[in-house]
Order: C-alpha cells, then sequence, then structure tokens
C-alpha cells in the first residue's frame, strides 16, 4: 500500500535530494514548506545552497505538469504540493507556527483515510506528532549504524606466540589471527583493507605488537619509530594516528579520526603536517589549510565584522593552543614569554606555512598539493563532506577530525553527521585509514583522562 510522506523543509535543507528518495510513494509538500524554502534562497553558506537546489528542482517538476494536482517522480512515486486543511484543529495550547501547519496537513490527510507519515528532522516536531497520533520519522537515507556499531579502523586480535615472534620479518597471514567468541571459541574476523590491527600473544597476552592490514596479510606499522616535528605517540592510538598520517598522500590521501576530547587528533594531525613541510628535504606539500567546521560558519559568518581570518578567529583558538605546544616543545620555558610564543605561532600563518578558511568558501575549488585538516568535522552535513572530499586535487591529503558524541548542529546526530557518514561510506577504500581514538588513550591531563573515563 502507498504512503503519504509530509516532508518537512529541515529535510530538504539537509539533503535537497531527499524528494527523490521515497521510492514510489507520494510525497506531500505542504505549502508553508514553500513558503520557508521562499525565506531561505537568499541565505549565504549551505542553507541558501540547498534550498536554491530544491526550489530549481521543484521548477522542473512545475515544467513537467500540475505540482498541485501531482507530478510523477523518477522513482516512480508522485510529487505534489498541499493547499489544504489549512482548518484543521490543534490540540490547545499549539500556536499557528508553521512547524504546527505542517501537523495540520498531516492530521487532514489521515483524516481522510490516507495512511501518512511526517519527515522531519525536527525532534520537537516529532514528540509532538506523537501527541498527535501521526506516526512521524526522521529522514534515513543518510542514516548510518548506531555509534556502538559504527567501523573504528581497529581491533584487538590473538595471535599464536610462535607467529607474533616472526610477525616483523614477514607478517601475518589474516588466517592466523582470532578473536574469542562465547565459551572462548576461537573466530577468525573479517578483516578490513588498512585496518590497524594490535596483535597480543595467546601464550603471553602482555606481549603485544601492531600492524595494519593491507588487502593480502597483515604487515608492521611503517612509520613507528618516527616523530614528526619531535612528537612521539604515548598509546597504540597515536601510533596508529602517525602510521595513518605519515603515509604518502598517493597512496592514503584520506585519514579519517574519531575519538572524545583530549586524544590528540588535532595535535597529531599538525605536527606531521608541519613535518611534511618543514622538517623534510622537499616539502610534500604546499601548506596546511585549516577548517574548522563550526555551526555558526555557514549561518553568521557573512555578517560579522572584519576579514575572512578576523571572523574565524576565534573558531581558530583550539588550534592554536596546540600549535603554541609544537612550536615551542620546552613546558617549563613555554609561557615565560607570551609575546614570543604568539610570534612563533604567527609566523606560521604569516609566512603561509598554515592558512584557515571558512567551511562553506570551500565549495566550488579544487585543492592541490595541500595538508587539509577538517577539524570538528561531526558538525559537517554529509553533503558538505561529499563535497570536501571531492574537492581534494592531486598531491593533497585530507584529514577529517572530530568526536561523533559532541554535536553542535541542530539537526544532526551519532547517524547522521558528516563525520560519522564518511567514516562508514570509505569503511574499505584502498584510499583511507581511519582510527578512532579510546577514551583512555586521552592524553590531555590526568584530570581529563579521569573524567572521560567517569563521565
Amino acid at each position: 500500500m502507498h504512503k503519504n510522506y509530509v516532508v518537512d523543509t529541515n529535510v530538504l535543507i539537509q539533503a535537497p535530494y531527499a524528494l527523490e528518495s521515497f521510492e514510489d510513494n507520494r510525497v506531500i509538500l505542504p505549502i508553508t514548506v514553500l513558503e520557508e524554502l521562499d525565506g531561505l534562497k537568499d541565505r549565504d553558506g549551505e542553507c541558501g545552497h540547498n534550498a536554491r537546489q530544491a526550489i530549481r528542482f521543484l521548477e522542473r517538476l512545475r515544467v513537467q505538469g500540475n505540482l498541485t494536482g501531482g507530478v510523477p517522480l523518477k522513482s516512480g512515486g508522485l510529487l505534489r504540493l498541499e493547499t489544504n486543511y489549512v482548518a484543521v484543529s490543534l490540540p490547545d495550547g499549539f500556536s499557528t507556527k508553521n512547524d504546527n501547519r505542517i501537523l495540520c496537513v498531516c492530521k487532514g490527510l489521515i483524516e481522510k483515510g490516507e495512511l501518512t507519515v511526517l519527515v522531519t528532522k525536527d525532534i520537537v516536531l516529532r514528540l509532538k506528532a506523537q501527541m498527535m497520533g501521526i506516526p512521524a520519522e526522521d529522514f534515513s537515507t543518510d542514516q548510518v549504524p548506531e555509534a556502538s556499531s559504527q567501523y573504528s579502523g581497529r581491533i584487538d586480535v590473538f595471535v599464536p606466540g610462535e607467529r607474533l615472534a616472526s610477525f616483523k620479518k614477514g607478517g601475518i597471514a589474516p588466517e592466523e589471527v582470532y578473536v574469542l567468541g562465547k565459551n572462548d571459541v576461537k573466530i577468525t574476523p573479517e578483516l578490513t583493507l588498512n585496518q590497524f590491527l594490535i596483535l597480543r600473544s595467546d601464550t603471553q597476552t602482555s606481549k603485544t605488537m601492531l600492524g595494519y592490514y593491507d588487502g593480502k596479510q597483515i604487515v608492521p606499522l611503517r612509520y613507528a619509530s618516527r616523530a614528526p616535528f619531535g612528537v612521539t605517540p604515548k598509546n597504540v592510538g597515536q601510533y596508529f594516528i602517525q602510521e595513518a598520517l605519515m603515509a604518502h598522500h598517493a597512496t592514503a590521501p584520506l585519514v579519517i579520526i574519531k575519538g572524545p576530547a583530549g586524544t590528540a587528533k588535532t595535535f597529531y594531525s599538525l605536527a606531521v603536517g608541519l613535518q611534511k613541510i618543514i622538517n623534510e628535504k622537499e616539502p610534500f606539500y604546499r601548506k596546511i589549510l585549516l577548517c574548522r567546521s563550526n555551526v555558526q560558519f555557514d549561518q553568521e559568518i557573512g555578517f560579522l565584522p572584519g576579514s575572512e581570518q578576523e571572523k574565524i578567529a576565534p573558531m581558530l583558538r583550539p588550534v592554536l593552543d596546540n600549535l603554541e605546544i609544537l612550536v615551542d616543545s620546552d613546558e617549563k620555558e613555554r609561557y615565560k614569554n607570551e609575546k614570543e610564543l604568539r610570534n612563533k605561532v604567527d609566523f606560521l600563518f604569516d609566512s603561509g606555512i598554515i592558512a584557515a578558511e571558512a567551511i562553506n568558501f570551500i565549495r566550488g575549488r579544487s585543492i592541490g598539493h595541500t595538508y587539509l585538516m577538517i577539524d570538528e568535522a561531526q558538525n559537517l552535513t554529509p553533503r558538505q563532506v561529499k563535497g570536501i572530499i571531492t574537492r581534494v586535487g592531486k598531491g593533497t591529503k585530507i584529514v577529517l577530525l572530530g568526536d561523533p558524541a559532541q554535536i553542535d548542529h541542530p539537526l544532526l546526530d551519532e547517524r547522521t553527521n558528516g563525520l560519522s557518514y564518511a567514516s562508514e561510506h570509505m569503511k574499505g577504500s584502498p584510499l583511507c585509514f581511519q582510527v578512532t581514538m579510546r577514551p583512555e588513550e586521552c592524553e590531555r591531563s590526568e584530570l581529563a583522562l579521569d573524567a572521560a573515563q567517569r563521565m
């Protein structure tokens, strides 16, 4: 039986292609959605861009037929604008705001006997719908698995003790490692290309080695003994980060690092970038390009006073804190001369070694021979992440950083944010390495580690 899917404006703002995602069902757009798109089409950034794209899609359908009567979609469904049900009664206390006008349409269709579902990114609207007995769903096309089931890029396995001893010489076949299932049954795990492994001896569990799966066998880490920009790994996760970041951009142009605060995601990424540009005989990249995702960039940066650099400077403070540590490794002397320390950091920007840009200024560009860092990537939409990754030109390495548990975007969650979306869709790519840091790998301070484990 065909359904009516009543689509809210926020779905189209995040995914303007959503109208083609409902198979052979009927897609209903309340007239208030059209009015909201009209009000958003002149906005700067992703919001305005997506509103305009949705409007252009509707215009193509208008040319084909009558939208109020219904126009066929390529998916086999039908899309129509709904102008009726304006007088449908709502529960006491509900205002006449646009969201509630959408509920009126849903209720009117249900009272008419039609199977109807509201599709909205707005959690509060879904709660209101439930109060009225209206089925409501999130837009699930871009959703990835629950956080606990998402790809972490790493796995702990057991290895026969005698094989671990010879691991560094010739690697280990994937069939030789195992994990323990119920009742300690040995299970051979299905490894993913470029997945990192902690190899633990099954005779002496305190003996471990680190490696990754190259698609044929499990091989030792190549860069474990390196110290990029004077930084050495302090835990297993950081060894994996170093391996992924140090890998040549031709073989690993994309690195995705997820994990809680304090696990050195940004710090280590900056260290490797500076190493590749400053400390190598021939620089690998022209510059480090920093883009720190923030929900305010897309909506308000155009209205802030000052140049682009002045607008985004407050958002880059966490990056500057990390750079202060990298440019002066002496903890006792580092902060004795604040002016000198600031001059060292400023030199990196003034000389062009590091540049910073807002996320929404990347669209339409082709970024070549650059070490591109996207911090707070969990606040990006799947569409934004796709747009950024497809902008990468030759010689560029892109590093996506973030914590899917710390999302500020009002319409995103752990299953719909761009960082998790990229992680799941790039899983198994020969061009991508991934690492998810664990709470116990927090190195910021003893308090930060204790809080990460307790809170």
